[in-house]
């Protein structure tokens, strides 16, 4: 079984505590494209985190039965590939809900009160030359409306939060059953805080284009810890630089790494983090003891859970996992 993933002192225990017999767990960092080949080759499972599972690394695991999402989104697997090949695809839904509900929090509260601007101003110097102006940029979250596109796990984590904060929550999704359901433009026109909690597929691709932020109240802060193309770039920074939005908290983008010319990096309403909402030390350790778990009921000839391709091998395989 193979850790796609830089381990740590925390996780090496991880793994020395899970094998045993029956599982040889290896790992490779991600970044480095002859070490997976080379590890890959002998591997049953993939513990698969961020770096794409492309339809040459799948060409490359002759053994491979299962790549195991360590999170919920598998827009980075080759899906294709993989039931070309009969593997199973499976992931974790709501394994990370409580750490990239509480890193949203922690975009909007940056955002709100400009903590990394003052941070700057402060370590220079600068702070407190900045308070005659600055209560006309700050906020809070009590008595805002917040709009949840997308109404999971997480986004029902992160709901509970600003509600307890003072917030109105509204969201939108399929089922329009639920209490505070809104069509999604009424949603986008009547929400202070906009936040995106949604997969990424030919759906919800570009689905944040510009006539759609245009909609937005003006003043309005947008949040997306979900995935990048899921918001059009461009036109965001247009919004932005316009005012039409006050300011925008993003963990993930349309490209990753982000690009270094992008015109988000030199906005200072503008808060960015490195796709990393999910990652904790606790969330990780769960992912891979989950992902471990599953492993062990393929090799049990038992059904994985979360399936998301049923590979010829998603109800057992010979022997146990290498």
């Amino acid at each position: 079984m193979l850790l796609h993933y830089a381990v740590g002192p925390r996780l090496a225990r991880v793994l020395a505590d899970e094998s045993d017999g029956s599982v040889t767990l290896v790992s490779t960092p991600e970044g480095d494209a002859d070490a997976l080949r080379a590890a890959i080759a002998d591997a049953d499972v993939l513990l698969h985190v961020l770096e794409p599972v492309t339809a040459d690394v799948i060409a490359a695991a002759p053994h491979l039965r299962l790549v195991q999402k360590l999170g919920v989104g598998v827009n980075t697997i080759d899906l294709d590939a993989a039931r070309g090949r009969g593997i199973a695809v499976a992931n974790l839904p709501g394994v990370n809900a409580t750490a990239v509900a509480e890193l949203t929090l922690g975009l909007l509260l940056a955002v709100l009160r400009r903590i990394p601007q003052l941070d700057r101003a402060t370590r220079s110097g600068d702070g407190w030359r900045q308070l005659d102006h600055l209560p006309e940029m700050l906020g809070e979250v009590s008595g805002r409306t917040v709009g949840l596109v997308g109404y999971g796990a997480i986004a029902r984590r992160f709901g509970a939060i600003v509600d307890a904060m003072g917030a109105q929550v509204i969201h939108h999704r399929r089922d329009r059953s639920a209490a505070g359901w809104r069509p999604l433009d009424e949603l986008l026109a009547t929400s202070d805080v906009v936040s995106l909690h949604l997969p990424l597929n030919e759906e919800t691709r570009g689905l944040l284009d510009a006539p759609r932020l245009a909609t937005m109240r003006r003043g309005a802060i947008l949040l997306n810890s979900a995935r990048g193309p899921i918001v059009d770039e461009g036109a965001l920074v247009q919004a932005l630089v316009t005012g039409q939005l006050a300011g925008a908290g993003l963990d993930v983008f349309e490209q990753e790494p982000i690009d270094a010319a992008s015109p988000l990096l030199a906005l200072d309403n503008v808060v960015l983090t490195p796709h990393v909402a999910w990652l904790t030390a606790d969330t990780l350790e769960r992912c891979v003891r989950l992902g471990i778990a599953n492993a062990r009921r393929l090799a049990a000839n038992e059904p994985i859970l979360h399936s998301v391709v049923e590979g010829y091998a998603a109800h057992g395989m010979r022997g146990g996992p290498r």
